[in-house]
């Protein structure tokens, strides 16, 4: 018989990150790139990590994330928010630890439009007296 796989969906800012869990060592591959590679930052790989220390989990699941737009802090958020979302569907008992910390809450900050008479969406032109 074949390992179960765990899917969930994950999103911050305009990231959406398609996540697989799968029993294994604790890989990480995003975009078929491994976590280190992909990010870029230390910070950001600690960051996608999170939920598997949360949960006493570490090197219990590999992990495959399929993710576009956005960058890359928003994808690595994506990727967390898509891990936990994929662990509560393991087991019903590792959702409390995870909702305490708010890793099932969609973060909902996202970028201001731009607003017509000013360069971004607060920042007015420059003022000049003369």
């Amino acid at each position: 018989m074949d390992d179960p796989r765990y899917y969930a969906t994950g999103r911050r800012k305009n990231a959406i990150a398609k996540v697989w869990l799968t029993p294994g060592e604790g890989n990480v591959t995003i975009n078929g790139k491994p976590l280190g590679f992909y990010v870029g930052r230390r910070a950001l790989e600690l960051h996608v990590l999170q939920p598997f220390e949360v949960t006493d989990t570490v090197g219990k699941y590999d992990v495959m994330a399929r993710c576009v737009g956005g960058g890359k802090a928003g994808q690595a958020g994506a990727v967390r928010h898509g891990i936990s979302r994929a662990l509560t569907e393991v087991g019903s008992d590792l959702r409390t630890p995870l909702r305490r910390l708010g890793f099932l809450t969609r973060d909902p900050r996202v970028k201001e439009r731009k607003k017509y008479g000013r360069k971004r969406a607060r920042r007015a032109f420059q003022f000049s007296k003369r």
